[in-house]
C-alpha cells in the first residue's frame, strides 16, 4: 500500500481530474484526505492506494499531465493507515439509517 501526496492549484475540476485518474484504472481508494493550504491558493490531497509499480508510474504521469498539479510524492502508508482506521468522522464505519419511513421502505421492497 502506498500513499500519494498531490499538491495542486485550487481551480475548478482539478480534484475531480485527480480522482478520475484513479477510478479509470478501477482502483479502490482506501483513504482520501483533501485540504487547502492556509492563506494560499494551493491544496493537497492524500490518497492511499494498493498499486503495483506500473500503476504508480501511470498515475504519476497522468497527474503531472494535469495543468494545475504542481507536485506528486509517493511514500509508504505507515503513518496514514493508523489515521485511516481510526477516522474521526462518525459515518466512516457505518452507514446512517435510511431517511425513508417504514411504510415507504416496505412498499419499495414489495
Amino acid at each position: 500500500m502506498q500513499a500519494f501526496h498531490i499538491h495542486y492549484r485550487n481551480t475548478q475540476g482539478t480534484l475531480m481530474r485527480i480522482l478520475t485518474a484513479v477510478s479509470r484504472r478501477a482502483l479502490e481508494i482506501t483513504y482520501v484526505h483533501a485540504q487547502s493550504e492556509p492563506n494560499q491558493q494551493t491544496c493537497k490531497v492524500t490518497l492511499l492506494l494498493e498499486v503495483n509499480p506500473k500503476q504508480a508510474g501511470q498515475l504519476r504521469r497522468d497527474w503531472y499531465a494535469i495543468v494545475d498539479v504542481t507536485d506528486v510524492r509517493i511514500t509508504s502508508a505507515e503513518g496514514i493507515t493508523d489515521h485511516a482506521s481510526a477516522s474521526s468522522w462518525p459515518g466512516a464505519n457505518s452507514h446512517p439509517p435510511s431517511s425513508a419511513t417504514d411504510e415507504t421502505a416496505r412498499a419499495a421492497r414489495a
